[in-house]
């Protein structure tokens, strides 16, 4: 964070300094929500959860080397103290960013966020020192964290952002209010909560709302739904896609042997030749997004397609892929899932595992309401009409309609399974894998499959295994 003093925190935050005996004494490092990251200059927020307190662990950070803590009540060591930690964090992340000299760069969408940001923070840190969100925090809390993690040094704050529903994107872009939006596409993810694909496309559309005149609205020339977004914004619109009206766009697409996206590149400052380091063709509309942001930026084409063809994934067990001594590989995506990733994933498996024998690994995608007994039933299909080589579905109803998707699609039989748990699934796998196998592990967080990943791997941790 730029440095404050603990008085200035008091006065931005509106709180009330409690056992401090120096106000003037600043605050140079990170702020943090988690005691393991404590640092010599730290300022650590102190929040309520269910089942921890971070109130309770105010004396060993300060001990740690904490300046304060930002509490809601006294702690007995430096603090500032506020009605509510959540807002404070918030006002002060909106204070700090308005200090900075950094471009703000914004990104939603239902899929392919975290992917896609991590792609335009390794195109934009080839230009000038970048600070971007850690895996997917991208709500009131992550959002302001990652904010404040930003220094004078930082040109380029790339900040992603999730809504669970109308009117959360709008909050986030009023703490961290952004000249760069990128909207990727409307898709069926918390569809459950939001009530309908036209509700997720309002929510989404309060990001290029945000913009000012001076900024860019990137906007997904081939979703009808994000292309008319172009409407809600006063900013300039930068259209990325396969559409011959993009002005980003991507030409030859194809997949190397080992299902890895080439394309040629198209600029409206040139084009030129990618070969991504990520694995699946979906990854071809995340590379031009983050294109199109980079072009905005002053980036050559050139410049761009060097960037994006060196740029590796940045999150864990988001396509992961492991190859095991024996020859098995394994392709971790298990972080999250919903219907688009689902299909996305099924795909790059089919690409990955041509002459091989492949296996996906699913289970339930979470929070598609009145959706999901159809959507779980169509992934099902999708994997036969792939030709992938075994489904197993793991877990209870959502992955029977899977399993059942599946055997009405292609009458499987013995060729699918349904399993009550990972450790099942694992246990079936480690008995029927042999050497060229491609498995692929897929399902939302709530389920916890990077586990049987994890395990497949160690299974065949003989010898020195090479992530890529």
């Amino acid at each position: 964070m730029i440095a404050l003093s603990l008085a200035e925190i008091a006065a931005v935050v509106g709180g009330q300094t409690h056992d401090i005996p120096d106000p003037s004494v600043q605050v140079t490092g990170p702020v943090v929500r988690d005691s393991r990251e404590v640092v010599p200059g730290t300022l650590f927020a102190a929040f309520v959860g269910e089942r921890v307190d971070g109130h309770d662990y105010a004396r060993a950070v300060v001990e740690a080397g904490a300046v304060a803590v930002l509490a809601s009540r006294p702690v007995g060591v430096p603090a500032i103290v506020v009605e509510d930690v959540q807002t404070a964090l918030g006002a002060l992340a909106r204070h700090v960013v308005r200090r900075l000299g950094a471009t703000l760069v914004a990104l939603t969408g239902s899929a392919g966020k975290t992917s896609t940001k991590d792609l335009i923070a390794q195109v934009l840190r080839s230009k000038a020192p970048t600070v971007f969100t850690p895996g997917s925090l991208n709500n009131e809390i992550g959002l302001p964290l990652t904010a404040l993690s930003a220094t004078e040094e930082t040109r380029f704050l790339v900040l992603e952002m999730g809504a669970r529903g109308i009117g959360h994107i709008r909050y986030l872009t009023d703490l961290t209010p952004p000249r760069i939006g990128l909207v990727l596409n409307v898709g069926t993810a918390h569809i459950g909560e939001f009530g309908g694909r036209e509700q997720i496309a309002r929510a989404k559309g309060e990001l290029v709302e945000a913009l000012p005149e001076d900024g860019a609205a990137i906007l997904n020339a081939d979703d009808p739904l994000v292309r008319a977004m172009a409407s809600r914004t006063k900013a300039k619109v930068v259209l990325f896609g396969e559409s011959a009206e993009a002005d980003v766009r991507a030409e030859n697409v194809r997949l190397t042997d080992s299902g890895q996206p080439a394309f040629r590149l198209h600029t409206p400052s040139g084009a030129s030749d990618v070969t991504m380091r990520l694995y699946g063709e979906h990854h071809v509309s995340n590379a031009l997004a983050a294109a199109a942001v980079a072009h905005e930026l002053g980036l050559s084409a050139e410049e761009i397609a060097t960037a994006l063809s060196e740029a590796g994934s940045l999150s864990r067990w988001r396509m992961e892929v492991t190859e095991r001594p024996d020859g098995v590989t394994i392709v971790n995506d298990a972080y999250n899932a919903n219907p688009e990733s689902m299909r996305a994933a099924l795909r790059a498996l089919a690409a990955m595992g041509k002459g091989r024998r492949t296996w996906a690994v699913l289970g339930k995608m979470a929070e598609l309401g009145d959706e999901a007994l159809a959507e779980h039933d169509a992934v099902g299909r999708l994997a036969v009409r792939l030709n992938v080589s075994k489904l197993v579905a793991v877990g209870g109803i959502e992955a029977s309609w899977l399993q059942l998707g599946a055997y009405n699609e292609g009458s499987w039989g013995e060729e699918s399974v349904h399993v009550s748990d990972a450790q099942a699934a694992v246990d079936l796998l480690r008995s029927e894998l042999r050497p060229g196998d491609v498995v692929l592990v897929k399902a939302s967080r709530s389920v916890g499959l990077e586990s049987v990943a994890q395990a497949l791997v160690e299974t065949g941790a003989e010898g020195e295994v090479a992530a890529r």
